[in-house]
């Protein structure tokens, strides 16, 4: 077990943060904040997560970028602030670990205190482990129930991809597949088939999603494997919502799409003292 590397804030980064590095040249950094992924770069490869440049790095703020932790719940599916409490909270460090097959992982902790139980009055035990390994990086929420009532929520794992135009990728992997359009009241529709590309503002919520997704686009394959989670989110705001979103740059709606593994259609149930873990794993190739 090796000691955490505390990484001195950039100019722009005000939240303390650790750095996962390996042998083979991957990076990737995690906001202690939220556990928030800020950033990821595969081994042999070039920065892979979107990161707004007017991002609001203040504490309790959530940082537009990366991959924020939604829960206990996604959006506005029920009384809390928009997407929960996790991304915004402030989670225990828990330990980093270089691995026998030369990963480098760090692991995090959330627990139910008085502010989250003003919000959410349900005793739970939340993890978040980060895993690195050259071309991937897999992200694991994990969910106990430590009281004596069953609850449910509702979570994903908000994943802001850097793409260089969005007006150039494909999604693969979603044909047929129902969808809530909530960029649309949440009309009930079925996708098509072949690649889903975008146009405009996009805001799906892929019911009972495949665990391999893809997006394609000119400088490679990027492929978003899923376990535990049974829905995928597939987000872009477009021009003209992306311009009144006080923290995105001009423009910054067309370097990024968001796919989410997510369970959000049919509310995760926890009985007393059982554990619930959602993963999702990017490949970059």
């Amino acid at each position: 077990m090796t000691k955490p590397t505390p990484v001195a804030p950039a100019p722009h980064l005000a939240l303390p943060a650790i750095e996962l590095a390996t042998a083979d040249g991957a990076r990737c950094r995690i906001a202690q904040q939220g556990a928030h992924v800020l950033s990821w770069t595969p081994a042999g490869g070039s920065e892979r997560l979107f990161l707004s440049a007017k991002a609001d790095f203040a504490a309790g703020a959530a940082i537009r970028g990366g991959i924020p932790v939604i829960f206990p719940q996604f959006s506005g599916e029920g009384p809390l602030p928009k997407h929960g409490f996790a991304r915004t909270a402030q989670w225990k460090f828990e330990r980093s670990e270089q691995l026998e097959d030369g990963a480098a992982a760090a692991h995090f902790s959330l627990t139910q205190e008085q502010a989250t139980h003003a919000l959410w009055p349900h005793p739970f035990a939340a993890t978040l482990s980060v895993r690195l390994s050259g071309d991937r990086l897999a992200v694991t929420l994990g969910v106990r129930n430590t009281g004596a009532k069953s609850f449910t929520f509702t979570a994903a794992l908000h994943t802001y991809l850097r793409v260089s135009d969005i007006a150039l990728v494909q999604v693969m992997g979603l044909d047929g597949l129902q969808y809530r359009d909530t960029a649309d009241g949440g009309a009930l529709r079925t996708e098509g088939l072949g690649a889903v590309e975008i146009s405009g503002e996009v805001d799906r919520i892929y019911l009972n999603a495949p665990r391999s997704l893809t997006l394609r686009e000119q400088g490679g394959d990027l492929h978003v494997l899923s376990d535990g989670f049974s829905d995928a989110v597939v987000w872009n705001p477009g021009a003209v919502k992306g311009a009144a979103l006080s923290d995105l740059e001009a423009g910054g709606y067309a370097r990024f799409l968001c796919i989410e593994s997510a369970s959000i259609g049919k509310p995760v149930k926890l009985a007393a003292g059982a554990h619930w873990t959602g993963a999702q794993t990017l490949v970059a190739h």
